[in-house]
């Protein structure tokens, strides 16, 4: 099983700013969880003759999951929910372990379960409830 969950929040039409705070709240979320750790990944460096970060760095996290058998479970179900309580907004979440992607946008809460239930199952050990 993977050990490293990559995480990227975007919302449209938001500010930097407002991301960033959104990615803090998960991140606090995240931390209570059976996890080894939950950083923030940096922006890198501007681009020539820009003075903004890089964006696309901004709402990502990444989550090191540990030796624990749920911690990823835990981590999708955080991440579920709190797709779930943004109705008002037009968010993506993207999420990556290893070379497989899965990226939810403007899903119906059926959809993100059943979209986070085939994610957990590929990674979840043999065996193991996902």
């Amino acid at each position: 099983m993977e050990n490293e969950l990559h995480i990227l929040l975007t919302e449209e039409d938001a500010e930097a700013e407002r991301v960033a705070e959104l990615t803090g709240y998960l991140r606090e979320e995240l931390l209570d969880l059976d996890v080894d750790d939950v950083t923030t990944l940096p922006g890198g460096q501007a681009p020539p003759g820009t003075r903004a970060v890089d964006v696309t760095q901004i709402g990502a996290l990444l989550v090191t999951l540990g030796s624990s058998a749920t911690a990823l479970n835990q981590v999708v179900t955080v991440i579920r929910s709190w797709v779930g309580r943004r109705h008002d907004t037009r968010q993506t979440v993207r999420l990556k372990m290893g070379d497989d992607v899965l990226e939810v946008s403007e899903a119906t809460d059926d959809q993100v379960a059943e979209a986070f239930g085939t994610f957990l199952a590929r990674h979840s050990p043999a065996g193991a409830e996902p």
